[in-house]
């Protein structure tokens, strides 16, 4: 990475709330202590961020609850293209525990091609988690929690700065994708997990040879929500363009645990639900790329082979999309059921109707007695 992109490297890192403070960045080797006693923000005191960062109280921040019945379908919307996302091992990338999740530096090559009016430049990736007791996604679709949620962060090189971009609207743009338990290991997250080991220290660092970016999200990137909103950490600027995609990345419980585990964050503490509340939408429109009607019942699928950036291994996930295919099943057994009934009443009808049938006459019977029926 060249002395110019480290350096606006550092100033998107200084204006996400990823340094020590807004004057310079804590030194690996002798980290700093954070806390409410250094001024700093932490995930403890969220419900006070805008108290020092007044864009945390906006009316247009992140995340939010994604309501499937109130979005809105826009066929505009087009598939998410990445480029430049298989990178070279020879390629070394920055991991870092920053106090307040893990990132992974990535080249500005890596670039979203299409999905959005104007090309986007890669910036970094972090992840977001629970806690053993829980899950620990930020956005949450229909009230449910995933188990963590993943963001790619981009932005837009038509300004003259990453610096004036994080303060413009749609000068930023992120992926998100939920991360959730599934059967087996996710070998595309490997290349992050098995280093966790050495950031285990706030402010720890360490060297990962490039790999498939792409491998980290669904390989489905054609469905999708989009809205405007900000950073989900102080200080809060809400020049976010969202995409948050349908269908989810599945890792194995034991990878889950060791985001969930490894970490720690402030004072020493176990790092752990790095996350903040859904925030309300004060009239923001949530879009979708495709036509999310009902809540969904979610099942598994398996992989689509591989990612446009080339992979061999298979990636599985969830995708809402089975819910369309379970709805129109469900509507087409209930015609059928419907039809059939309807058919039975019309035969029964149509034999009472008959000109030898003789309708009972409308009397109450009662039983002979003995008597009666004597001869």
């Amino acid at each position: 990475m060249s002395c110019t992109r480290l350096g606006l490297s550092l100033l998107l890192l200084a204006a996400l709330g990823w340094t020590e403070d807004e004057h310079g960045s804590e030194h690996a080797s002798h980290p700093k202590k954070k806390g409410p006693d250094h001024g700093h923000w932490s995930y403890a005191d969220k419900a006070q961020w805008q108290l020092e960062y007044p864009y945390c109280g906006g009316q247009m921040q992140s995340p939010i609850n994604i309501d499937t019945n109130s979005t809105i379908f826009s066929p505009e919307l087009q598939p998410v293209v990445l480029a430049g996302c298989n990178l070279d091992p020879s390629e070394q990338l920055s991991l870092m525990n920053n106090g307040h999740t893990v990132v992974l530096q990535l080249p500005g090559s890596l670039t979203i091609a299409s999905g959005y009016p104007q090309e986007h430049r890669a910036m970094q990736l972090h992840l977001h988690w629970g806690s053993p007791a829980g899950p620990g996604s930020e956005h949450t679709v229909d009230g449910r929690r995933y188990d963590g949620e993943i963001h790619m962060v981009y932005y837009n090189p038509s300004y003259e700065s990453i610096k004036e971009a994080m303060r413009q609207p749609g000068g930023l743009a992120v992926l998100a994708a939920f991360l959730q338990v599934g059967p087996e290991d996710n070998v595309h997250y490997q290349p992050l997990l098995e280093q966790l080991d050495e950031i285990q220290e706030e402010g720890k660092e360490t060297a990962v040879a490039g790999f498939n970016i792409e491998g980290l999200l669904p390989t489905n990137l054609g469905r999708y929500y989009r809205y405007s909103g900000s950073l989900t950490t102080p200080p809060c600027y809400q020049t976010v363009n969202w995409t948050v995609f349908n269908q989810t990345v599945l890792l194995s419980k034991e990878q889950i645990s060791l985001l969930e585990t490894t970490l720690q964050g402030d004072d020493d503490k176990d790092l752990q639900n790095n996350f903040r509340l859904t925030q309300s939408l004060h009239g923001r429109k949530v879009l979708a790329s495709f036509q999310a009607a009902l809540s969904p019942r979610r099942v598994p699928l398996p992989g689509a082979g591989c990612p446009p950036c080339g992979d061999s291994e298979n990636q599985l996930g969830l995708s809402l999309q089975t819910a369309d295919v379970l709805a129109g099943l469900f509507g087409v057994l209930f015609a059928v059921t419907a039809l059939a009934f309807l058919i039975y009443i019309h035969k029964q009808r149509s034999q009472n109707t008959r000109p030898d049938s003789h309708p009972k006459p409308n009397v109450i019977y009662t039983a002979a007695t003995t008597d009666e029926n004597a001869v």
